[in-house]
């Protein structure tokens, strides 16, 4: 049996799950007007969390981020702006303040090793 393999060393304080949560985010866009954006993550930790948005945020701008499924809300930073096309942009945040598990999910420990899964070397019909 083979083992597939992280090809670098994981930085983030906790992993990154892709996973989808509905999101409200609220926020001021470059222009200065307010905006209210419904979106849905590409991933978490259980530090921020990452989606697309069409709406022009900047870097270290805060928003206040509602996790749908649960009514939860918090302030969150922009930590990361990258293009995905049709004007709209890659967001990732990290939560300001302590949080008390916004996602309603338990993540490994900080440090922890990242689990290995292990595939079959040969398909049995």
């Amino acid at each position: 049996m083979s083992t597939l393999h992280f090809r670098r060393v994981e930085r983030r304080r906790t992993p990154r799950v892709a996973i989808f949560a509905d999101l409200t985010i609220q926020g001021y866009a470059e222009n200065n007007e307010k905006f209210k954006v419904q979106t849905r993550t590409l991933s978490v930790s259980g530090h921020g969390g990452m989606t697309i948005m069409d709406a022009g945020v900047s870097l270290g701008q805060t928003l206040l981020v509602t996790n749908e499924n649960s009514g939860q809300k918090t302030e969150c930073k922009v930590v990361s702006l990258r293009p995905a096309g049709d004007g709209k942009s890659i967001v990732a945040f990290e939560f300001m303040g302590a949080c008390a598990n916004f996602w309603k999910m338990t993540f490994p420990s900080q440090g922890a090793k990242p689990l290995r899964r292990v595939t079959p070397a040969t398909v049995n019909p």
